[in-house]
């Protein structure tokens, strides 16, 4: 476990758990915009 964590540091894991947070947050909010507009 120790050379993972060589390779990616703590820094890189909460970077990156934060673009996929926020690509989630994204695509969830695009896919409420289009069922909601598709209703209209």
């Amino acid at each position: 476990m120790s050379d993972l964590e060589e390779k990616f540091p703590r820094t890189l894991w909460i970077r990156l758990i934060i673009y996929i947070a926020v690509g989630h947050l994204f695509a969830g909010f695009l896919w409420l915009l289009f069922s909601v507009g598709a209703n209209q």
